[in-house]
C-alpha cells in the first residue's frame, strides 16, 4: 500500500463543514458559517453575464485585469489616502484566503516563527504549519479580545518573520485602534518582521469606528500583505475572488508563487468587478446596512438568555451562555441545532487547543426574517 505523510497530519473536518451538515440533517437555521442568505446586486450579475457574452471568457493577465486593478487603487486613495500602483502593487487573487496562503509561501521558511492571535480564522495555523513555520501563539484578551501587547513584545525572538493580523476581527468582531497601531510600530522598528494583514472585512466597522488599515502606514505598509476579499464586500462569497497589496518588492515575491498557482483568476467577474466598482455606492453604505442587522440581533437576542460580547466589526457577534449551561461549546452547539434548530460556530474551534469560554458565534448576514425566525427559535432555549 501507498505511504503518505501528511504535511498537515493534524487536520480533520472544519468546524464549518461539521455544523453545516449538522444544519442541514436537522434542517435548522444556519447562522454559523458566514455568508449572506441574500440575493447579490442583480446589476452584478447582469454585467457578469454581459461581459461572458462579450467574449471575454480567455485568461485573465496573471496580475489581474488593469481596469480591476485601477479601480482598486482609486478605491485605496479614496478611502485610506494612499497612493498604490495598480502595475506594480495588486495582485487579483481566487478569494482572500488564497491570498494569505500565498503571501505566507511567499515569506515562510522551516523554522521561521510566527505570531498568530487566538481565537484565528482557520486558515492561518495550516498555512504556518505547511510552510514548516512555527506558530507562537498568542491568546487575545477576554472577553473583549484585544491584543496582549506586552506578551507580544516578550515572545520576539531573532526568529520571529510574520505577525499575522485580522481586523475587523473574526470570529470576535474586535476591531484595531490607532493604539494598536502605535504598538505594533515599536515592535517591529528596526526588525526584518513581516505583516500579513487579513482586512476582507474592511467595510464591516461599526459604531463610528474607523478602520485602521495598514494601507494608511507606509511605514507598515513596505513590510505587509493586506489582503481582501470582493466576495464579503459584493455578497457574492461563492465568486471566491479577492486581491493582495504590497509594496513592489515583496509583491514581485507574491507573484513569482502565484503564477505557479492559480496563475489568473476568473476574467469575466474581473471584467464585470471593474465597471460595477466605478460607482462606490455599494461598499460606502455596507456599514450602515450591516450595522442595522447586527443590532436587530443583538435587540432580539435580548429575549433569550444569551449575553452578546459586542461586536464592532465582521458580519459575526458573538454571545455568552456560561452563566446558564456548564456544557463545553461544541456540546452546546451541537444541541442547538438538534433541540432548538439554530445553528451557531463554537468559539473553541478557533483556538488550537480548544480553549472554552462558553461562547458562540453567530452570523447576522442573514436576511431579517431568517434573523427574526432564528431567534425565535432560541427564546425556548431552557
Amino acid at each position: 500500500m501507498l505511504q503518505l505523510a501528511s504535511k498537515l497530519p493534524g487536520v480533520g473536518t472544519t468546524i464549518f463543514t461539521t455544523m453545516s451538515q449538522l444544519a442541514h440533517q436537522y434542517q435548522a437555521i444556519n447562522l454559523g458559517q458566514g455568508f449572506p442568505d441574500f440575493a447579490m446586486h442583480p446589476q452584478l450579475i447582469a454585467l457578469c453575464n454581459k461581459a461572458m457574452q462579450e467574449g471575454h471568457n480567455q485568461y485573465a493577465h496573471m496580475y489581474g485585469i488593469m481596469a480591476l486593478r485601477e479601480q482598486i487603487a482609486q478605491k485605496v486613495h479614496q478611502l485610506y489616502h494612499a497612493a498604490i500602483h495598480p502595475e506594480t502593487q495588486i495582485t487579483i487573487t481566487p478569494g482572500g484566503t488564497y491570498a494569505l496562503y500565498t503571501a505566507c509561501t511567499t515569506l515562510l521558511q522551516p523554522g521561521d516563527e510566527v505570531i498568530v492571535f487566538e481565537p484565528a480564522y482557520d486558515s492561518y495555523l495550516p498555512n504556518i504549519l505547511v510552510n514548516g513555520a512555527k506558530p507562537i501563539r498568542i491568546p487575545l484578551q477576554y472577553p473583549h479580545y484585544q491584543i496582549p501587547w506586552l506578551q507580544v513584545a516578550a515572545a520576539i525572538t531573532s526568529k520571529t518573520k510574520l505577525i499575522i493580523l485580522n481586523s475587523p476581527h473574526n470570529p470576535t468582531g474586535s476591531v484595531l485602534s490607532s493604539a494598536d497601531i502605535e504598538a505594533l510600530r515599536q515592535i517591529v522598528a528596526n526588525t526584518n518582521i513581516f505583516i500579513l494583514s487579513d482586512e476582507v472585512y474592511e467595510h464591516l466597522i461599526y459604531d463610528e469606528l474607523q478602520h485602521h488599515s495598514l494601507l494608511r502606514y507606509p511605514d507598515l505598509l513596505e513590510r505587509s500583505f493586506v489582503c481582501f476579499s470582493f466576495g464579503k464586500t459584493y455578497h457574492c462569497t461563492g465568486w471566491k475572488l479577492g486581491y493582495c497589496i504590497s509594496s513592489p518588492q515583496l509583491m514581485q515575491a507574491f507573484r513569482s508563487i502565484h503564477q505557479f498557482n492559480a496563475f489568473s483568476c476568473d476574467t469575466p467577474k474581473q471584467v464585470a468587478l471593474a465597471q460595477y466598482m466605478q460607482a462606490s455606492t455599494d461598499y460606502l453604505e455596507l456599514a450602515p446596512f450591516f450595522e442595522r442587522k447586527r443590532n436587530l440581533l443583538r435587540k432580539l437576542m435580548t429575549n433569550t438568555p444569551f449575553v452578546p460580547l459586542p461586536s464592532s466589526g465582521s458580519y459575526f457577534e458573538c454571545y455568552s451562555y456560561a452563566h446558564f449551561s456548564n456544557e463545553n461549546d461544541v456540546a452546546f452547539a451541537t444541541r442547538l441545532t438538534k433541540e432548538y434548530g439554530v445553528t451557531a460556530i463554537p468559539v473553541s474551534a478557533f483556538y488550537h487547543n480548544a480553549t472554552d469560554h462558553k461562547v458562540l458565534r453567530f452570523c447576522f448576514a442573514k436576511q431579517d426574517t431568517t434573523l427574526i425566525q432564528a431567534v425565535e427559535r432560541l427564546t425556548a432555549l431552557k
